[in-house]
């Protein structure tokens, strides 16, 4: 799998595959890399804002 669609399933852009197993570690993996990603784009935000505010 792309890894710009495995970042547009965590995010809630595409739909999962249907046909990939789903246990409860896989969830708990994908919840952390879904925040990791948010907080990876916040800190890009952030240091854009700053940049440009100088």
């Amino acid at each position: 799998m792309s890894v710009l669609r495995q970042i547009g399933e965590y995010l809630y852009i595409k739909k999962k595959d249907p046909n990939q197993q789903n246990t409860q570690w896989m969830k708990y993996m994908h919840g952390i890399n879904r925040i990791s990603i948010l907080l990876f784009l916040f800190a890009l935000v952030v240091m854009l804002v700053r940049a440009l505010l100088k």
